[in-house]
């Protein structure tokens, strides 16, 4: 028995999709083209171009080709419509609050920027985030379709709140960004903490590592099979509270060699890179030999095959890091991170970027 041939509605949902993403690659042509890049028949390019013209998802450009005169019809260009929207590409970090606006090609059309305290409350996190969504779209005047959100704070992975564990640096207090974006962003809102979307980042020169983050904050991600596992709450990686060796050799909580080590910011436990970076010989292998200690662990428990070291401060210390780790029974490639401008946004960028686009094109 041969099996049943697909609908007149899906085949024609599949090429308005095919249509819609020709457009993002090539960003105008006429009908004709459409058909040879797609593999259809000029008649059924027309009619999707009407189809999606009639959904405002495609528009013509008012340019035309060159034609008459022997030349052939002229020809009409076909372009994704403006209303189609952007998506936010949201930063929150302890240098201050970034908000772009996505178009479906990829550019940044909008940029926005709040300054915060450090440490910043949940409340004033959430006043410059308001602030700095609404210039951006002002600026893009384009509607939102959805937004994407980074913080550098841990997430719960159910409600995208943020979740201020012991000893973390940066907010204090709740923040709820899928509340705050909700009214602008038009869609979801999707948030997940900086080290997982500057994983993402890493992702296309790796398939299964563990990203540790060492900045002013301390962080590490797993991805397996491509996928940053996030855990049960979200908060997978973070490795602040796992115990390590210390100065003196006595076993003790990562982040508080730190503050043995006098490496800490005045009346906060974020991490003066400055300090650090500036630190003699000793200083370093002390860092080294703890960062070994959650390297140990991290490889116990997630068996990843190499680990990708990040952050302000990390890769600076890749060497007395890799020292430290050459005598554990087992043992994972430790590299910098090859992403070393702006990882985080870029991790968001792309994931935008991919939602925007699926956004478009689903049927609605």
């Amino acid at each position: 028995m041969e099996p049943p041939l697909p609908s007149q509605e899906l085949v024609r949902s599949l090429t308005d999709e095919h249509v819609l993403r020709a457009l993002m690659h090539h960003r105008r042509l006429t009908r004709a083209e459409l058909a040879a890049e797609i593999g259809i028949s000029k008649p059924t390019a027309g009619e999707s171009v009407r189809r999606l013209a009639d959904r405002g998802l495609v528009a013509d450009t008012g340019e035309r080709t060159t034609g008459g005169r022997g030349r052939g019809r002229v020809g009409s260009y076909y372009s994704l419509a403006p209303a189609v929207g952007v998506a936010l590409a949201t930063v929150i970090a302890p240098e201050g609050v970034v908000v772009e606006c996505l178009d479906v090609y990829g550019d940044t059309v909008a940029r926005a920027i709040r300054r915060i305290n450090r440490p910043t409350h949940g409340s004033q996190a959430a006043a410059a985030l308001t602030a700095a969504a609404a210039e951006a779209l002002a600026s893009a005047g384009q509607p939102a379709r959805l937004a994407v959100v980074s913080a550098a704070d841990p997430v719960d992975r159910a409600t995208g709140r943020l979740v201020h564990l012991p000893d973390s640096p940066f907010l204090l207090g709740e923040l709820d960004p899928v509340a705050v974006l909700a009214p602008q962003a038009g869609g979801p809102v999707i948030v997940d903490n900086d080290v997982n979307w500057a994983a993402h980042a890493e992702r296309d020169a790796a398939r299964d590592f563990a990203y540790l983050f060492l900045g002013e904050g301390l962080g590490c991600a797993v991805v397996s099979d491509g996928e940053v596992r996030r855990g049960h709450s979200g908060l997978t990686g973070e490795i602040a509270h796992v115990l390590t060796l210390g100065p003196g050799g006595r076993a003790v909580r990562f982040i508080e060699v730190f503050g043995e080590l006098g490496l800490r910011r005045d009346g906060s436990t974020a991490i003066d890179v400055e300090r650090l970076l500036g630190g003699d010989a000793a200083t370093r292998a002390a860092i080294g030999q703890a960062v070994g200690g959650v390297v140990a662990a991290v490889v116990a428990f997630a068996d990843p095959l190499e680990i990708v070291v990040g952050g302000s401060w990390g890769p600076a210390l890749i060497d007395s890091i890799r020292a430290a780790t050459a005598r554990m029974p087992r043992r994972a490639a430790i590299r910098p991170a090859r992403l070393t401008s702006e990882p985080v946004l870029a991790g968001v960028r792309a994931e935008a970027l991919s939602r925007l686009r699926s956004a478009i094109t689903a049927k609605d």
